[in-house]
């Protein structure tokens, strides 16, 4: 069975609203199914016109509004398996969101758990393990382990759930020495459509363990995880911003350097266009700039140093450092925004950066051209990120060469202009455009096909079985889901 073959509307004593029709639709419940509700979970429930419920499911990324038919502030487990139940036997898909970094589209008419309230984390030093509830932010985690030593392989910003982003595949500022986040994942806690908790580890259910380690939130709403820790008290890293009319020197610079870097480094270079705000540094204020993020794992910090100096030669720096930094430090070399903001993002593989790629780059969002995009990146894989893991797991990406992100502001103003203009910059790299996509870099997708297609055929195949095994009427189906 393909994903695209996957049963919409089946037959059962309830039939399951179908998301995509009930848009505008938030079908009312009587007042006592939802004090039933109220009765089974410690944690708030908001029905549809409560005071509370936008705040309760308000997202990160504001170009998204949901509108749930119920929302349930989880604080454990139970709750959520008492919540999922409770929508299934209602005929309601479930939706669920930590802090609201990746919505792709509303969740309207969904039971929508949120779980942010699950901040459960236990540090074993010995075993460099750390147990992580599902409402557990990076910063929390990466602070807790620094005491002891260790870290986690948090992403470019701290300030994202560590569950969401490592279900996603997870791809770090340590990756290429480490590997994908869920390449760490010791042991999963989920509930299933069924209401169910379960464990799942490589002994225990190992094909769903297998499909929700890259699977994202197909196979229902996971509670907790158990995650090895890495050792490691500091890097030598930061970020540097070069002049925007020196795009072109920069990027080439660049490609050369990138080919010739050890595991022990990850980076990334992004086009950025930055608006004239306050709180940008008075250097980059309305300037169009490139910006370097550079980390650097190994064990001499000289070394870091040294491989990162032909780069700092490329062009004129307008702002940057580069230098020794502690793990929890480490939002200082993407310098991603934290404050909401509306957004809108597609991302896609490449099998190399060439010559002729950068020049096709630079001709559709050099200096000179006019686009409403904030950033187009440019992410290197490779190393750890292209092996494969001991335990097997679905993590979508390993044959790429470099990940390229584009992201533009999601405002109503910009709706049609931005997702045409960003996927045309894609479409400038086709030639060089490897299959797949990294799933936490999928943005604006089009339906499930499109979320297959991220992954090899024989990947989506299996994943497809394994929904079908677990959540054969798509209770889950907001998200990248299938």
């Amino acid at each position: 069975m393909s994903l695209t073959e996957l049963p919409r509307e089946p037959e059962q004593p309830v039939a399951l609203l179908d998301a995509a029709a009930v848009d505008s639709l938030v079908p009312p419940f009587p007042a006592a199914d939802v004090d039933e509700l109220r009765g089974v979970v410690h944690g708030p429930v908001y029905a549809a016109g409560d005071d509370g419920l936008a705040a309760e499911v308000a997202t990160w990324n504001v170009a998204v509004t949901h509108t749930p038919a119920i929302a349930v502030g989880a604080t454990c487990a139970a709750d959520v398996a008492a919540a999922v139940s409770w929508a299934v036997a209602r005929g309601l898909r479930v939706a669920v969101q930590a802090t609201g970094h990746g919505p792709v589209r509303n969740a309207a008419g969904s039971m929508m758990i949120t779980t942010r309230r699950m901040q459960g984390l236990f540090i074993d030093p010995e075993r460099r393990t750390v147990r992580v509830e599902a409402g557990v932010k990076w910063k929390r985690l990466m602070e807790s382990a620094a005491e002891f030593g260790l870290a986690g392989l948090c992403g470019s910003s701290s300030d994202v759930g560590v569950v969401g982003y490592t279900l996603g595949g997870g791809v770090g500022s340590l990756g290429r020495k480490h590997g994908f986040a869920a390449d760490h994942v010791r042991a999963v806690e989920i509930v299933t459509a069924d209401g169910r908790q379960r464990t799942l580890s490589a002994d225990s259910e190992p094909e769903l363990f297998w499909a929700v380690r890259g699977g994202k939130g197909n196979f229902g709403v996971v509670t907790a995880l158990e995650m090895d820790l890495v050792p490691l008290t500091g890097l030598y890293g930061g970020g540097i911003f070069f002049a925007g009319e020196d795009m072109a020197d920069v990027l080439h610079a660049f490609r050369r350097w990138s080919r010739h870097l050890p595991d022990e480094v990850s980076t990334s270079i992004a086009v950025m266009r930055l608006p004239d705000m306050e709180f940008l540094p008075p250097p980059l204020r309305g300037q169009t700039a490139v910006h370097l993020r550079y980390a650097y794992c190994g064990t001499d910090f000289a070394d870091g140093e040294r491989l990162v100096e032909p780069m700092k030669q490329a062009g004129r720096i307008l702002l940057g450092f580069t230098g020794p930094m502690r793990t929890d430090e480490m939002d200082a070399i993407h310098m991603d925004p934290v404050d909401p903001l509306p957004a809108w993002e597609k991302g896609q593989l490449l099998t190399e950066l060439t010559v002729e790629g950068v020049d096709a780059l630079l001709a559709v969002a050099g200096p000179q051209a006019q686009i409403p995009l904030l950033m187009v990146e440019l992410r290197m894989l490779g190393g750890a990120f292209a092996r494969r893991p001991k335990v097997p797991n679905a993590v979508a990406g390993r044959d790429g060469a470099f990940s390229m992100l584009v992201l533009g502001p999601g405002v109503p103003e910009l709706a049609e202009v931005v997702p045409a203009v960003g996927r045309a910059v894609l479409a400038a790299m086709a030639p060089w455009k490897a299959p797949g996509c990294l799933t936490n870099f999928l943005g604006d997708v089009s339906g499930p096909g499109e979320v297959a297609a991220a992954y090899p055929p024989g990947v989506s195949q299996r994943l497809a079985e394994v929904k079908a095994a677990v959540d054969p009427e798509r209770v889950f189906s907001f998200g990248h889901a299938f």
